[in-house]
């Protein structure tokens, strides 16, 4: 056969492919691959294999050639059949050996003598090291080994920072701290065309920063700009309506406490798209701070119905039930999304927290401690187990748990809330008042109702330590955010009672009064009662 010819059912083949029709391309990729005995036919003719879910077929195919180790392509797609065919140890074989220090560099490969036979073609390929590094993460995440699946993860966006799934790995199963995912974004070496990468990139990790540097970031993004028209000056696309943009603002809204800006922007996302998973995830979270039930219940059943076999799914159920507070319900559901994907956190906690509602103490740390391990660039397990000593009035163990939150999460408010709490119950109150400072001085945007809470704890250490004109100035602050806590105007009466005889403790009228607030206050359990979210 002419090679006019040949290539004319080359194109057969890729032209099958894009249309999905594996069957017709198998066929015609093996009379190719029979006719030239060329390289590049074979791996095309391996490829339509896999994509035709042939896996055990087109490994024997790559297996018995004899370039599969000398050409990067041949092997990882032989590594990528072992992949699919869950034969996690051969899969690493097959990759052959590499080692990856903490930074995510890799070095001692054996692989010198290797090739890669790159196709003909102007489009921008990721780095086949990268995806190498890649599926060795994937395969050592499938062995539970995961702490050089975090190292491999690191190395493939490393190799190439087009390697997106690297870094949605990474982000999404927390694998690193804070610290460390803005480390390994600020260490990429991105091309010059890829600034508004970069931003992006910024975007997908925990935001915990001020107000006016997170809005400065998404506002750089929504101005990016690509002429998609040469002769019309005029005619720009942007990402400003882009919804994984939008939903990475959603959920900095969540982090924040706004909750229905965050429920009303992922209402939107998802009429536009109705099936993206992030900002799916995000407005139930919304909708379960907001109570709202209905659109829970909706959500519940469209995802079962649409994603019978995704844990989200039925994280959503566990979630409608935990809103109406049917807690034994909810634990069942959230117990079923852990058994779909056990690498899933928000099941994880929200299956710890059904067993906190109902004070089953010890099941709820169970989960927390598996979340604990399985996602070690999570503070949240550290901080709900911190609650839990707490309940129990084991302090000292509570302020650890609180203190080891703080080193994964360094810049959340809600950390060092809950160490000025347990510092308040141990009587240390020039330590809670400074953990509370620190508290309101890392809320990323102005005093809103949410962090009232936390206004009144500072108000009650500061009268413990006979600071009567700052508590009164705190309890009026905290007034001024919400006027339907009762235990802030108790707090700001019996402060004033406290202040007025420092001024003259003889007064009868004072005294007298004192004693009826005193009585009040064993009621109302003002100091035992300081409130935390």
């Amino acid at each position: 056969m002419r090679e006019e010819e040949i290539e004319k059912l080359r194109g057969v083949v890729r032209d099958c492919v894009s249309k999905h029709l594996y069957s017709s391309a198998i066929f015609f990729a093996d009379k190719v691959a029979a006719f030239t005995n060329d390289p590049a036919d074979i791996y095309m003719q391996a490829q339509a294999l896999f994509l035709g879910r042939h896996y055990r077929r087109a490994f024997h195919l790559l297996n018995a050639s004899k370039i599969v180790l000398r050409d990067l392509r041949f092997r990882y797609l032989a590594a990528k059949c072992l992949e699919e065919l869950k034969e996690w140890n051969q899969c690493l074989s097959m990759l052959g050996e590499a080692k990856v220090d903490d930074n995510g560099n890799v070095f001692d490969t054996k692989d010198s003598n290797v090739m890669y036979l790159d196709k003909d073609s102007e489009d921008r390929e990721i780095n086949i090291s990268s995806a190498i590094c890649f599926l060795r993460g994937k395969a050592y995440e499938a062995l539970e080994n995961r702490s050089q699946a975090r190292l491999w993860y690191k190395a493939a966006i490393k190799a190439d920072p087009l390697c997106y799934e690297a870094l949605e790995c990474l982000i999404e199963n927390h694998m690193l701290t804070c610290e460390e995912e803005a480390n390994l974004i600020s260490s990429l070496q991105f091309g010059s065309e890829d600034g508004w990468l970069s931003s992006f990139y910024t975007c997908l990790i925990k935001k915990y920063d001020k107000e006016n540097a997170i809005e400065a970031k998404f506002r750089d993004l929504e101005n990016e700009s690509c002429r998609s028209d040469q002769s019309n000056p005029s005619f720009f696309r942007t990402l400003k309506t882009n919804t994984d943009l939008l939903a990475c603002k959603a959920e900095y809204y969540h982090q924040c406490g706004e909750y229905q800006k965050c429920f009303e922007l992922t209402f939107v996302l998802l009429e536009k798209d109705p099936f993206h998973i992030k900002s799916t995830l995000v407005h139930l979270a919304a909708a379960m701070e907001l109570g709202h039930s209905n659109e829970l219940y909706l959500m519940a059943c469209n995802l079962v119905k649409d994603y019978p076999q995704k844990a989200l799914s039925w994280f959503a159920v566990g979630c409608y039930y935990y809103c109406i507070k049917k807690y034994d319900q909810s634990r069942r559901y959230f117990s079923k999304a852990t058994s779909l994907d056990g690498t899933f956190p928000p099941a994880w906690i929200g299956h710890g927290n059904a067993f906190a509602a109902q004070e089953e103490g010890d099941q709820a740390m169970s989960a927390y401690r598996t979340a604990a391990r399985l996602f070690p660039g999570c503070h949240l397990p550290a901080l709900y187990i911190g609650m839990e000593c707490m309940r129990t009035h084991s302090y000292k163990l509570a302020e650890q748990f609180f203190m080891q939150a703080k080193s994964i999460c360094s810049s959340d408010p809600l950390v060092y809330n809950e160490l000025g709490v347990v510092a308040y119950y141990m009587k240390e109150y020039k330590k809670a008042v400074w953990w509370f400072e620190k508290t309101l001085a890392l809320i990323p945007t102005a005093l809103s109702e949410m962090w009232e809470p936390t206004v009144v704890n500072i108000a009650h250490a500061c009268r413990k330590l006979k600071m009567y004109r700052e508590a009164i100035s705190y309890y009026e602050k905290a007034l001024a955010l919400s006027t339907r806590s009762v235990s802030t105007y108790a707090g700001l009466a019996y402060t004033y009672h406290l202040q007025a005889l420092w001024l003259k403790p003889d007064d009868q009228f004072c005294t007298e009064m004192l004693s009826w607030a005193l009585i009040d206050e064993s009621r109302s359990g003002v100091d035992r009662h300081l409130e935390f979210r």
